[in-house]
């Protein structure tokens, strides 16, 4: 290389040196300035000696950045040890300047090369000796459920009796939720032997727009969510866009699909194109009956419910009107998108009961969060349970509205059809984040597991998750059930309760009661920066002997990011928010961070119970979020947000008062959003995704694993990245079988895995053509076990979208039938 050409190098190579040291300076300056660390600041001045050193004394630039390679080696394994995620960030962007200092043409001085550069080499191999070394580090939990434990098998599945084995009857497979299946056909020894056995595509795709235009999916996030039910020998399910799909369980061919063309102008207003599940009633024989003697009800984006024949697919007459009943009975006005339902309905001693989302944070006068329970006959209204009216399980006559802004409950409900209970999980009485103007009844039911007599819809008990929740706190799933020993021997019926926060509430589900051995306490949260035309409770329940998904509270030095450069300004973000711990009230002109966050530790999968070895299995996510509340003065004045007082539509919002929260009817709005950098890089770094088994008995983690891969979260959201191996976001639920395997296909990465109950090593695994975020099921055909995921993405997520229905079994004949 020529003299003029290894002088412009060398140049490049201090101005760009400069440039990244001077962001360092100014941004660590600021950082200690808050009260931060102040080694970015450290780092920033000597890049700027370097720089300026390096063309007339390439020696000592070299020296100088050799030296600081070697303090931010040894301050980076001060501040998180071995930990390859941490060090990579730290490190990573300073040896990859040293390897450029490498380079024979920049910054030479006539003697040779190694004597020119065995400082920088030697720092350089340093820091890449330490990284290699943390690369063997583990972030797991290692541990075996006992062989004696393993081997438990025919205890009676609570709530499961009435299921036939080969069959999966319910979301969770039985009324009790717990996604356990007592088939062992599939097992840990012939797993790897799992093929396709068939493959289906509904024809529901997300509908986009053609050249520049917009479609009408454009603006929603389209899921393919669904957990098909089994019944009898079909498969029935439901579609992003309501379609109700059956398909032969054997082969996966269409036998019949119905639409019902749900309301434009609901689907163009609802945020979520989504459905988890259908659900099936089987009549009492009658005479005469020739129709709907089987039928499946689904839910229907325009606040409907539907019941289809469940051998033709068309709607039973004799069901509301002409197959449907509205929602929208009884709850006087529902905007567009205010209100529709994602969850199939609970079937169970002659009802179906649903509630329904209400959407989040536009009001304090939203349509009530009631829940309803129906004759699955005529469709006729049996009972509402309204928190707030007196008394709270009653028939409202046709003129008559259910309280408005009530807690409302859109998870799937679990229950006991022995004990006559049904288990609703609420969530908050709108706006999520401001709670002035909640009634007592609202703060007594929301963000709870409630448990309402069957037949009457009478409260028979409460138990509360989070007291005066302000942080979306809503529990997502019901809980599941399972009867555990007793201090003295007896058989306790109980159930399992998890929530976002990651924590498992073990009660009696006979009193709501906390289950003798498992207590709960109250514990001190923080309360400073409440709005004052607001309250905090000064504690919140922690379960004390059962252990918690919940993460640590942050720290500056859990920052992350890209680079060093990004992670300072993460580092600066913390220092700038309010941020106490978990459960900081958000304040008013301020951020906080909400670490666990509304997103879910664990979220509407919940977690999957092995009824006979007494275990729990729950996928985990983590990702802060920040929120701000302002008052709303400015953004109506500036014409930007209109004013609303709920008649008819809600108005558009125009600038920046798109992207919040409107909460109308509140002295505030609120801003709202996942905690990433200005790369779009997690401030939270790895690990982000994790599988855990929890015994149930001796109430220890048994065995916790990272979980999938960043193979496809690559930049501005392409699907092609570098198979990092640090646990990934999911959003889906797991299942457990009797063969001692757990399946689960929630996480970002598009994979269907298997995992070995007893260790949680994975055993098998095949590439989804789409997003898994759904939870799987099994089921038996034929004298073959089937297991079964739907894969059409999550747009949320940013998965791949599709329409799969994808079935496996031991030796399957690989297939695709197009519908």
């Amino acid at each position: 290389m020529s003299l003029s050409a290894q002088r412009l190098l060398s140049l490049i190579t201090s101005v760009l040196l400069a440039l990244v040291g001077l962001f360092l300076f100014l941004g660590g300056a600021y950082l200690l300035f808050l009260g931060g660390s102040w080694f970015y600041v450290l780092v920033g001045g000597v890049m700027l000696a370097s720089a300026a050193t390096g063309l007339r004394k390439p020696l000592l630039g070299l020296r100088l950045f050799a030296g600081l390679l070697i303090v931010t080696t040894l301050w980076s394994l001060f501040e998180v040890g071995f930990d390859i995620w941490g060090l990579e960030v730290r490190l990573l962007t300073l040896v990859g300047i040293g390897c450029w200092m490498l380079l024979p043409w920049v910054w030479r001085t006539g003697r040779t090369w190694l004597e020119d550069k065995r400082e920088i080499l030697a720092s350089v191999a340093v820091a890449v000796v330490v990284l290699v070394a943390s690369c063997f580090g583990s972030y797991s939990i290692n541990g075996t459920v006992p062989a004696d434990r393993m081997a438990a098998a025919g205890a009676p599945d609570a709530t499961g009796d009435s299921v036939p084995v080969g069959d999966w009857n319910f979301y969770g497979r039985t009324a009790g939720g717990d996604r356990y299946s007592p088939l062992a056909q599939i097992n840990t020894n012939n797993v790897g032997h799992l093929k396709r056995a068939w493959m289906t595509r509904t024809g529901d795709v997300q509908l986009a727009g053609e050249g520049a235009v917009a479609g009408p999916d454009q603006g929603h996030e389209f899921n393919l969510e669904v957990t098909p039910i089994k019944v009898d020998d079909t498969l029935y399910m439901c579609t992003p866009h309501n379609w109700v799909v059956a398909m032969d369980a054997a082969t996966g061919k269409v036998k019949w699909t119905f639409d019902p063309h749900p309301d434009k102008k609901d689907m163009a207003a609802n945020v979520y194109l989504s459905c988890r599940g259908v659900s099936v009633y089987k009549a009492p024989e009658a005479e005469g009956r020739t129709a709907c003697k089987t039928r499946i009800l689904s839910p229907v984006a325009d606040v409907r419910l539907v019941a289809l024949d469940a051998e033709t697919g068309k709607p039973c007459e004799d069901f509301g009107e002409h197959g449907y009943i509205s929602l929208r009975q009884y709850l006087g006005h529902v905007p567009a998108g205010f209100h529709f339902v994602t969850s199939p309905p609970l079937v169970v001693k002659d009802r179906v009961v649903l509630g329904g989302w209400i959407f989040d944070n536009q009001a304090n006068f939203e349509p009530s969060g009631a829940v309803r329970a129906f004759d699955p006959i005529t469709g006729e209204l049996v009972w509402a349970w309204d928190a707030g009216h007196n008394p709270e399980n009653w028939k409202p006559k046709p003129d008559e509205e259910l309280t408005r802004d009530t807690p409302n409950a859109w998870g799937v409900y679990t229950a006991d059809p022995d004990l006559g209970l049904l288990y609703i999980p609420t969530g908050n009485s709108p706006p999520d984040n401001w709670g002035g103007s909640r009634r007592p009844f609202d703060d007594a039911t929301s963000s709870a597991t409630i448990a309402l007599d069957i037949e009457t819809g009478e409260r028979r008990w409460t138990y509360q998750t989070v007291h005066h929740d302000l942080w979306d706190m809503d529990i997502p799933s019901g809980p599941s059930m399972v009867d555990l020993p007793g201090p003295n021997g007896e058989n306790i019926p109980a159930l399992v309760q998890g929530t976002k926060r990651g924590e498992f509430f073990v009660l009696d589900r006979r009193t709501g009661k906390p289950v003798p051995g498992y207590p709960v306490e109250e514990r001190k949260v923080p309360t400073a920066g409440v709005a004052s035309d607001d309250h905090v409770s000064p504690t919140q329940p922690y379960p004390a002997a059962m252990p918690s998904l919940t993460p640590p509270d942050l720290k500056e030095n859990d920052m992350w990011g890209a680079t060093l450069l990004d992670q300072m300004i993460c580092r600066i973000q913390f220092r700038q928010s309010a941020y106490d711990g978990q459960f900081t009230p958000p304040h008013v002109g301020k951020t906080t961070i909400v670490y666990p966050a509304f997103y879910g530790v664990v979220d509407w999968q919940g977690a999957t119970v092995d009824p006979q070895r007494k275990l729990l299995i729950a996928n985990a996510s983590y990702l802060p979020f920040r929120i701000r509340l302002e008052h709303r003065q400015g953004l109506e004045k500036a014409g930007m947000l209109a004013k609303w007082d709920g008649k008819g539509e809600e108005p558009a919002a125009k600038g920046d008062a798109l992207s919040v929260s409107p909460d109308y009817g509140t002295p505030y709005i609120a801003y709202t959003s996942p905690w990433l950098n200005p790369l779009q890089i997690p401030c939270k770094g790895p690990i982000w995704g994790t599988l855990t088994a929890i015994d149930l008995v001796t109430k220890k983690i048994v065995w916790q694993h990272p979980v999938g891969t960043t193979r496809d979260t690559g930049p501005f959201r392409t699907h092609n990245n570098i198979p990092l191996p640090t646990g990934m976001y999911n959003i889906g639920g797991s299942i457990v079988t009797k063969g001692g395997v757990v399946f689960m296909g929630a996480t970002a990465d598009d994979y269907l895995r298997a995992f070995d109950l007893a260790t949680g090593k994975v055993i098998w695994s095949d590439r989804l053509p789409a997003g898994g975020q759904a939870t799987p099921m099994s089921y038996e055909m034929g004298g073959k076990q089937y297991v079964l995921i739907a894969a059409g993405g999550h747009g949320g997520l940013g998965t791949r979208s599709g329409d799969y229905i994808i079935a496996y079994t031991i030796d399957g004949t690989q297939g695709t039938t197009a519908h």
